[in-house]
């Protein structure tokens, strides 16, 4: 595996387009990052900007993979925006290209997730997970622990509610 890793890289025009990309690429594949298939440029785009206001402003923050040049995974570490939980930041949008999975890249953006966030001086990780959209063992492997349940949270379509899951994952000392 050869990832590298940017944290808060330059968001330059090119970039932005990449992200857009790869976030419809990695929903219309099933992927379970704030949409559901099938999803356009046009869908995603307001919602990626709202994303990378955050980071330009310096609250948030992107954490990106790359192979061989090439944008193969990313998330944001998104700050709670309120003083009581500044311990502990929530990661989104947590996407691996579909043409890349199974080669360990979403376990290695994670571990650096938790590296950036140690950096950061946070104390906890949470994660949220869409229920039937079967990454709940990925988090657990990472050493993520359920932490909460909301039943039928989202609605992905009618007459199709989900569950909402809640990880938390504290990182020590």
């Amino acid at each position: 595996m050869a990832i590298e890793f940017v944290v808060d890289p330059p968001l330059t025009p090119q970039l932005r387009a990449e992200i857009i990309t790869l976030w419809v690429e990695v929903t219309n594949a099933g992927g379970a990052v704030g949409f559901v298939a099938p999803v356009s440029r046009t869908q995603v785009t307001p919602v990626a900007e709202a994303a990378f206001a955050g980071v330009e402003s310096g609250v948030d923050h992107l954490l990106t993979g790359y192979d061989d040049g090439e944008l193969v995974a990313l998330l944001f570490v998104v700050s709670n925006r309120f003083d009581l939980k500044d311990h502990w930041q929530v990661l989104k949008r947590v996407m691996v290209t579909p043409k890349r999975q199974g080669r360990g890249y979403g376990a290695a953006l994670m571990r650096e997730a938790e590296q950036v966030a140690r950096g950061l001086g946070l104390e906890a990780l949470q994660v949220t997970v869409r229920g039937g959209a079967g990454t709940e063992k990925f988090y657990e492997r990472l050493g993520y622990t359920q932490v909460g349940r909301v039943p039928g949270a989202l609605r992905v379509a009618p007459d199709d509610d989900r569950d909402e899951f809640l990880y938390w994952l504290p990182l020590g000392a």
